[in-house]
């Protein structure tokens, strides 16, 4: 269970992301109408197996204890506010923050195409970040993808022995940046008249001068979130197996 203390900290933290301006820029995610209908029909297919997997585990993981619910729900907040926030490029489009390594640390990676799908449909729906038709490209991206990377990206870096910190750092770190290098990828298979790799190196340097700091900013955030659950939540994590009973 949360102390109060710890739920304050956490509130605070969300308190001074959401005072970030939030620009009229297009968002980064691929918006209504972008890709043609046989990609969207392709990502969306493409993630059915993932939602199954990750369905199926979230259905798991609640069974076994009613607080993991509390954790679940916060792992989706974090995502729906860093993935809100939208901070203009230098080259005129905008980059975002996704949150996802938080939840792929804490309970692997399937079940953040869940929470992914249910935040990117709210944002789409709400907010008129990205789209309905192209809601499986997104969800692949950012809630698939991504979440793969970092979790296998904090499970070697523990069998390399890496501090908690480190680890979790660099899992969020890259798969923030992994998460824009398969929307570049998405788009220059749709737009390729020029060539896959021309196109592929056009889309990646929209995102490449601000996304790298942004990937740093929210490495750090994901390890201060982190400190906070680890002080507050013991017995949770140490049931979902992040930590071990050595460490508790």
């Amino acid at each position: 269970m949360f102390e109060k203390k710890s739920v304050k900290y956490l509130v605070t933290i969300f308190s001074l992301i959401l005072v970030v301006p939030m620009y009229s820029a297009s968002a980064m995610h691929i918006m209504e109408g972008y890709l043609p209908i046989s990609w969207c029909v392709f990502w969306g297919v493409l993630c059915v197996p993932f939602l199954i997997a990750g369905g199926m585990s979230m259905q798991q993981k609640m069974k076994e204890d009613n607080k993991i619910k509390l954790l679940l729900a916060m792992a989706g907040a974090f995502v729906f506010v860093l993935s809100s926030l939208k901070i203009p490029s230098v080259t005129g489009s905008c980059s975002h923050p996704t949150g996802t390594g938080l939840g792929a640390v804490l309970f692997g990676p399937s079940i953040m195409s869940v929470l992914g799908i249910i935040v990117l449909l709210f944002q789409a729906v709400l907010l008129a970040h990205g789209g309905l038709t192209t809601l499986g490209a997104n969800t692949f991206s950012m809630a698939i993808a991504g979440p793969f990377v970092s979790y296998g990206v904090f499970v070697l870096l523990k069998r390399f022995k890496a501090s908690k910190p480190v680890a979790i750092f660099f899992a969020a770190f890259v798969g923030d940046l992994f998460t824009y290098c398969i929307t570049s990828v998405q788009l220059a298979i749709a737009f390729s008249g020029e060539g896959f790799w021309f196109a592929l190196g056009k889309f990646m340097g929209i995102f490449a001068v601000t996304q790298v700091p942004i990937a740093v900013a929210e490495g750090i955030l994901t390890v201060i979130v982190y400190n906070v659950l680890e002080t507050s939540c013991k017995r949770e994590l140490t049931q979902l197996g992040v930590l071990s009973k050595g460490e508790i």
